[in-house]
């Protein structure tokens, strides 16, 4: 098949899904991978091509990755992308059009394009998918969109834009509903699991498996603490310094990922042992760790259950709050309010979490991810959705690749 995966331009919309792209290239399917110059290394080391295009998204253009926590504007930031982005696709594949596109939960020129070519489209959600009730049990968000005058205005912007596309679709459900998805976050971190439809979300946990662009990470000679708050809230030097005088006590390895807002020299002289970097590859760090530090991020939250390291959850924006929340209902880790971190709080959540029960389920909960399948079931999915008639097929290649779930 000719696949083309569009991805919003940010590390949290891209890293998700590279495990899947690899997996397709690694069956024979030429794809091709929209993303704007920032991300053409990444996925190109998936063997896909990348398709390069221009991008109004924060960190795309020079500077760092700093997105607004006003969720109208965040949103807004991704409508804008859409309308920015669409022509440029239009322009590139209208004489070589797709078998099937791939959309990550802001690739919206993807779903676009395939109502326009009768293209079938799956989805590749990298966070926590609709369930029925969603709207009943979300009331502040509904009346965020339709009773906030800028919410009115970003709905009454993003129909007119749909409208001038030929897309009959209200743009909740344009963006809210999908035709197929694949889900790739742990079924744990997904609020109300048990009412999101089976028929359209199929969860294979996090796609760790195959992310050639991760170096590998020496083995410490202590335990190890991996302090990374993503890409976007990061700029905050005082946080860094607690983490760094909380765990550089000479019992620990400690590594600080900065997500690239400031350099590492603006901490300060460090303690014995601690180190602060840029950027890490994250994924490495985490198979040596024994605790980790993180925002709750989704694919955070996701590479840290994978990796089965109990965390300190400190969420920012967005839906972190819910991760965080869901990570702590589990016994998986602890919250800290980002307004109460201290040297003393951070230290009593590490001393909470080190405990053999939490290490325990820890470990069950990477097991669990394990068994979803991964990226070679999102792989079945996506050809079985592009061409029913391959289902044997899949349940061959899924076997090959050692799942044994129900496709």
């Amino acid at each position: 098949m000719h696949i083309v995966m569009v991805a919003a331009g940010a590390h949290g919309h891209v890293n998700p899904n590279l495990p899947v792209i690899t997996e397709l290239v690694a069956r024979g399917h030429r794809v091709q991978y929209a993303v704007p110059e920032p991300f053409v290394e990444a996925a190109a080391s998936t063997g896909a091509t990348p398709l390069v295009t221009t991008s109004v998204l924060p960190g795309t253009r020079g500077g760092p990755e700093r997105w607004p926590v006003d969720p109208i504007e965040g949103m807004a930031f991704f409508l804008d992308e859409a309308m920015h982005v669409t022509p440029q696709l239009v322009a590139a594949l209208d004489d070589d059009r797709p078998d099937l596109f791939l959309a990550d939960i802001g690739g919206y020129p993807a779903r676009v394009l395939a109502l326009r070519w009768s293209v079938p489209l799956v989805q590749l959600s990298p966070a926590m998918v609709a369930w029925e009730g969603y709207e009943a049990d979300n009331p502040e968000v509904v009346a965020m969109l339709h009773d906030d005058p800028r919410g009115v205005a970003y709905l009454r912007r993003f129909a007119d834009w749909l409208a001038a596309q030929g897309v009959d679709l209200d743009p909740e459900t344009f963006t809210g509903r999908p035709p197929r998805s694949v889900v790739l976050i742990p079924r744990a971190l997904q609020p109300h699991a048990a009412r999101v439809d089976p028929d359209v979300y199929t969860f294979v946990g996090p796609c760790l498996d195959a992310r050639p662009h991760q170096a590998g990470w020496p083995e410490p000679d202590r335990p190890l603490v991996l302090v990374s708050m993503g890409s976007a809230y990061t700029a905050d030097p005082g946080f860094y310094r607690a983490c760094a005088e909380a765990f550089g006590d000479g019992t620990r390895r400690v590594v600080i990922a900065l997500g690239g807002h400031f350099d590492p020299a603006d901490l300060g002289e460090l303690p014995d042992g601690v180190e602060a970097h840029p950027w890490v590859p994250q994924l490495a760090v985490l198979r040596r760790a024994s605790l980790f530090v993180t925002h709750a991020g989704m694919g955070s939250c996701s590479e840290g259950l994978a990796n089965g390291v109990p965390m300190i959850a400190i969420p920012r924006a967005v839906d972190q709050f819910s991760n965080a929340a869901l990570l702590a209902a589990a016994g998986l880790g602890v919250v800290v309010d980002s307004d109460d971190v201290t040297i003393d709080a951070l230290r009593r959540a590490a001393a909470a979490l080190d405990d053999d029960e939490v290490r325990r389920r820890c470990a069950v909960a990477a097991e669990e991810l394990r068994a979803a399948g991964g990226a070679a079931h999102a792989a079945d999915v996506i050809e079985e959705v592009a061409s029913p008639g391959q289902q044997r097929s899949a349940e061959r290649s899924a076997r090959r690749n050692g799942h044994r779930g129900p496709l």
